[in-house]
C-alpha cells in the first residue's frame, strides 16, 4: 500500500515509517503539519492516511480538521487517526464524511497493544473498513446524547445568550468581558460542536439550534 504519514513528532514519524516500510508498504510523504497533510493526500491519492490530531501551530485538533478538509475534497480518501487524545469536535465529522467505501478508523497510541494489531488496522481503513478504539467510541456515543457536555460554564453562558438572539458585542456587555474575549468563546464553542462555516451553513444558527434542542 501507498501510506501518508502526518504527525509532528519527527521520531513518530521516522518509527511507523520503518514498520510500514518492514510490512511492504511505502510510505510516499511524511509530514508535520496539517496543511502539508492536506496537500500530500490531495497530490499522492494514497491508498491510506496516518494523521495526529495535535500538530502545530496550536497542537489542538489541527490533524483532525486536516482529515476533514481532505474528505471534502477526496471523499474516498482512507483515513486512520492515531493519537494520545480523543478529540471529539471533528470525529464526528471525519466519521460521517467521504462516499460509502471511504475507510476510517481512530485509535489512541498507547492502547494499540502490538504492530500486528496496528498493521491490521492500518489494511483494514485501506480496504474501506472501520476501525475504532472502545474509548472513542464510548466519547463519541457520550457526545451524541448531549451536545453541549464538551462546553464550560462560561461557553454555555455565552451560548446562551446568543440564543437570546444577542450580538457579540451585546453579550460582551452582559458578562463585562471584552468583544476578543466572546469571539474567542464563540470559535471554542463551534469547534467543540463540530460546527464548520461554508456558503450553505451559519454556525451560529447551528449552534443555537442545538442549544435550544438540549433543552
Amino acid at each position: 500500500m501507498r501510506v501518508v504519514l502526518a504527525d509532528d513528532s519527527v521520531l513518530l514519524r521516522e518509527g511507523i515509517a520503518l514498520v510500514l516500510g518492514d510490512a511492504g508498504h511505502e510510505v510516499v510523504a511524511a509530514v508535520g503539519d496539517g496543511p502539508a497533510l492536506v496537500a500530500a493526500v490531495l497530490r499522492e491519492r494514497p491508498d491510506v492516511a496516518l494523521v495526529d490530531v495535535r500538530m502545530p501551530p496550536t497542537h489542538t485538533d489541527e490533524g483532525l480538521r486536516a482529515a476533514v478538509e481532505v474528505r471534502r475534497s477526496w471523499p474516498g480518501a482512507a483515513v486512520l487517526v492515531l493519537s494520545q487524545y480523543v478529540e471529539v469536535s471533528y470525529a464526528d465529522e471525519l466519521l460521517g464524511s467521504g462516499s460509502g467505501e471511504a475507510g476510517t478508523g481512530y485509535l489512541l497510541k498507547d492502547r494499540v497493544s502490538d504492530l500486528e494489531e496496528f498493521l491490521t488496522a492500518v489494511t483494514t481503513v485501506a480496504g474501506g473498513g472501520t476501525v475504532l478504539d472502545p474509548l472513542v467510541v464510548r466519547q463519541l456515543m457520550g457526545r451524541r446524547r448531549d451536545p453541549l457536555a464538551d462546553l464550560t460554564p462560561r461557553e454555555l453562558e455565552v451560548l446562551g445568550l446568543m440564543a437570546q438572539g444577542r450580538s457579540n458585542a451585546a453579550v460582551a456587555a452582559a458578562l463585562n468581558v471584552t468583544l476578543g474575549g466572546v469571539e474567542k468563546h464563540t470559535q471554542r464553542i463551534f469547534a467543540k460542536l463540530g460546527l464548520t462555516d461554508d456558503e450553505t451553513t451559519h454556525r451560529r444558527v447551528q449552534a443555537v439550534v442545538r442549544y435550544l434542542r438540549a433543552g
